[in-house]
């Protein structure tokens, strides 16, 4: 039988046959990893074959995990140099940034899409709690909102308190495996209770102290909301370390970098220091954020931006 994993738990799996039939799955044994030095073997999103071994109980042993068309990754928090697959599969992400309350970095925004391009996933960015944004505020959204767009990042400034936004996220998601990501605090659940409300997820309010987010979400979960809808909630993602990516091929997943290869005078150029660079001269000339290129430098020279 086969089936999608709707849920996981480190070690028991949810999973929807292709029948409507849920059942719980436990691994048997070890399953290879395609190379891959993974914490979880299984995502949600996953499609797996699987045997019966409970019918009363409704109790399954996954035997393997089918073709990925693609995956979302993460520095594995348990094991160093491993990474965790957050969830497979997925038609589109939701990346969930806040300016106030807390901020979003533009350091993590470009990690996301950096991962997200890597696999193939297209990314629209969806700006939440304008209703705190001041003048000011409104003004700095407005601008990275037209410099995504330049390079091809579709981007929703919403409030979950405006029905109207909450149409046109609904619009969004319609027919797809979406997943929704986000630093803690960004409003993930509160949005999403308000795109579905029977999930009825917790929320948790913002620490004064810190301003950052307490966790509501502790392993991605997947939710069927409409048939061939589906929302995969994640874990308020603090870090988001770049698996299996050499420094040389980083430029490969920043479009407004891809658009210019062949134009630089060396072949390998590393865009840092070398003199007829056609990304140093587009920075020069505004064609190119000066905040996407500080994200690209950190990214090769191993720093980090996200805070």
């Amino acid at each position: 039988m086969k089936g999608l994993i709707m849920r996981s738990t480190g070690s028991f799996y949810e999973i929807k046959s292709e029948q409507g039939e849920i059942f719980t799955g436990r691994l048997r044994g070890k399953l290879k990893q395609d190379g891959l030095k993974s914490s979880n073997p299984i995502a949600v999103g996953d499609f797996v074959a699987f045997e019966i071994e409970d019918t009363e109980q409704r109790m399954v042993i996954i035997k393997d995990v089918l073709h990925r068309e693609n995956y979302l990754i993460r520095q594995s928090t348990h094991r160093k140099g491993d990474a965790h697959i957050i969830a497979a599969n997925i038609d589109q992400a939701l990346l969930i940034v806040t300016l106030v309350m807390p901020r979003t970095s533009m350091g993590f925004i470009d990690r996301f899409l950096v991962s997200a391009e890597a696999f193939r996933i297209p990314t629209i960015l969806i700006f939440n709690k304008k209703d705190l944004l001041n003048e000011d505020g409104l003004a700095l959204q407005n601008e990275l909102i037209e410099m995504y767009a330049k390079i091809g990042y579709a981007s929703l400034s919403v409030s979950a308190f405006d029905p109207n936004d909450i149409l046109k996220l609904q619009g969004l998601i319609e027919n797809k495996k979406n997943l929704i990501a986000g630093h803690s605090g960004v409003g993930k659940s509160t949005l999403v209770n308000k795109i579905a409300p029977d999930l009825l997820l917790q929320t948790n309010n913002i620490s004064d102290y810190s301003l950052k987010g307490k966790h509501t979400t502790t392993f991605a979960e997947m939710y069927e909301i409409r048939p061939e809808t589906y929302l995969i909630d994640t874990p308020g993602i603090k870090e988001l370390g770049l698996i299996d990516m050499e420094a040389e091929e980083i430029n490969h997943f920043f479009p407004e970098m891809r658009q210019r290869f062949g134009q630089c005078k060396y072949y390998n150029c590393t865009h840092q220091h070398e003199p007829n660079c056609a990304i140093i001269k587009a920075i020069q000339n505004g064609e190119i954020a000066q905040s996407r290129y500080e994200s690209y430098l950190s990214m090769v020279l191993g720093e980090d931006n996200r805070r």
